[in-house]
């Protein structure tokens, strides 16, 4: 059973036991109404150097629907490790808190909140496990697609539902590598939920069940004249495909109708596509495009790029909807502050390693603009203020002796709030506007911090009370 896409069960029961073993604990030693803060994001090491913030709408959902139902009661009863008052309070169950998030589509880099929790220690602990799961998916695929488009100027059409794991990964796959550029799919149920185009053609099966392959591109046409896509390459692309299909575009363009174009799927696309555009302008048929699939990904993309391949859209499965290359987008969800004695507290894990150490009290995200273009983004305390008619001067929060000083510039805050008390307070955008509000994000960055190979490091700095924040406590904790 699919929980999400079939809508036949709430989310509630996505998560780890250990988030209901805390939050009984929490119970068993009266802390668990004590405020608490959370923050969502990436690490960056071994991953992406910068993320498409995804899945915001699917968190909605799933904070709107948490309720734990008599089932759920009698299942975790089951278990027999859980007190009946911690069990009494899950069927009374609400999300209470607040949530503030980075609207999907902005570009995000590590370090930066995606999502802040503020809520009862007890309720915070609760949905850690499944705001993970729906935005470190999204996200990763949606900066899968993000990458894939930053190395073409062709158009990209997600069609990975058939390698994708498992019909959820499929379908919110297709919605995130929307929201990352590819603004077509061939996912039927993607575009029936969500209003994404829906793309496609015939597979070789087509043609190879008609008694030629002139015959299969013939009753092609006659289905579906003003929609003419033709596979090429079943038999012999040069040989016979594209003549075949010229054939055929020749009698449309006869009848009045308009082709759309061919498909590669096999062979050296570079030479196959330069060859193939040859041969439709020489036949006349210059506005036909030349669409290209076959297992490819951003070093195929640069590849033929650079080999001057003619190609007009790419079809990405595989390599789109799993981010083959990359597994997971590393998110995590750690305590920042919690209450006490009425106040909100500092927390800052400490670690060996850099990575894991993270930064504590209640944050925003500051976006430093110099005409119109993003510089640099500080990450400060909640309560800070920036007066951008006065010089900012920022520095790496390690290399401290890395600085630069802003004058005339302008600043705009990432985090928007979502939930307050429980309650929806955001207009959710439609699927279109989040696109384009990542086409937005990524124009006010140069290329060379978005290219996938040799990135250029984009400024990701502390403010000077955060940093010395941070460094306190550090200190703190190791006395």
């Amino acid at each position: 059973m699919s929980f999400s896409i079939s809508g036949e069960r709430n989310l509630t029961m996505l998560t780890d036991l250990y988030q209901l073993t805390m939050a009984n604990g929490y119970f068993g030693c009266g802390m668990y109404n004590r405020r608490a803060a959370f923050d969502l994001f990436y690490r960056g090491s071994g991953g992406y150097s910068y993320a498409v913030a995804a899945g915001l709408e699917q968190v909605t959902e799933y904070i709107r629907d948490l309720h734990f139902s008599a089932d759920d009661i009698a299942y975790l009863r089951s278990l027999g490790i859980f007190g009946e008052e911690f069990l009494k309070a899950l069927a009374d169950f609400r999300f209470t808190g607040d949530i503030k998030a980075v609207p999907e589509g902005t570009i995000v880099f590590p370090g930066e909140p995606i999502l802040s929790v503020r809520a009862p220690l007890w309720e915070g602990q609760l949905v850690e496990t499944a705001l993970l799961t729906l935005v470190n998916h999204q996200t990763l695929i949606a900066t899968t697609a993000a990458r894939l488009c930053a190395c073409t100027d062709a158009a990209i059409l997600e069609f990975g539902l058939r390698r994708a794991q498992g019909p959820d990964a499929g379908v919110y796959g297709a919605r995130a590598a929307y929201i990352g550029g590819c603004r077509s799919t061939s996912n039927v149920l993607a575009g029936q939920m969500f209003g994404i185009d829906v793309k496609g053609t015939h597979a070789h099966s087509w043609v190879m069940a008609f008694p030629s392959e002139l015959d299969a591109f013939r009753a092609y046409a006659k289905a579906y004249p003003d929609g003419c896509l033709l596979l090429v390459d079943t038999y012999d692309t040069l040989g016979s495909g594209v003549p075949n299909a010229i054939r055929v575009f020749d009698e449309l363009k006869a009848a009045g109708h308009k082709p759309v174009g061919i498909r590669l799927d096999s062979g050296d696309l570079a030479y196959l596509s330069r060859e193939a555009r040859r041969m439709l302008d020489e036949a006349g048929h210059k506005d036909c495009k030349i669409f290209v699939s076959n297992d490819i990904d951003e070093n195929v993309l640069l590849s033929l790029g650079a080999q001057q391949a003619a190609i007009d859209v790419y079809g990405i499965g595989t390599k789109l909807i799993t981010s083959f290359h990359n597994a997971s987008l590393g998110g995590v969800y750690k305590l920042c502050a919690i209450e006490e004695n009425g106040r909100m507290v500092p927390r800052c894990k400490v670690s060996d390693s850099h990575e894991k150490t993270t930064n504590p009290g209640l944050k925003k995200i500051v976006r430093i603009y110099k005409d119109g273009m993003a510089e640099a983004d500080l990450i400060c305390l909640e309560n800070e203020t920036i007066n951008t008619d006065e010089p900012l001067t920022i520095f790496h929060p390690e290399h401290t002796y890395k600085r630069k000083t802003f004058r005339r510039f302008e600043i705009k805050e990432l985090l928007v709030d979502v939930f307050k008390d429980g309650k929806l307070v955001y207009d959710l955008p439609s699927l279109e506007d989040i696109g384009r509000n990542y086409d937005r994000s990524s124009a006010e960055f140069f290329p060379e911090y978005k290219r996938v190979v040799n990135t250029q490091y984009y400024k990701v700095d502390l403010s000077e009370k955060l940093w010395t924040l941070r460094n306190e406590l550090l200190t703190e904790e190791h006395r």
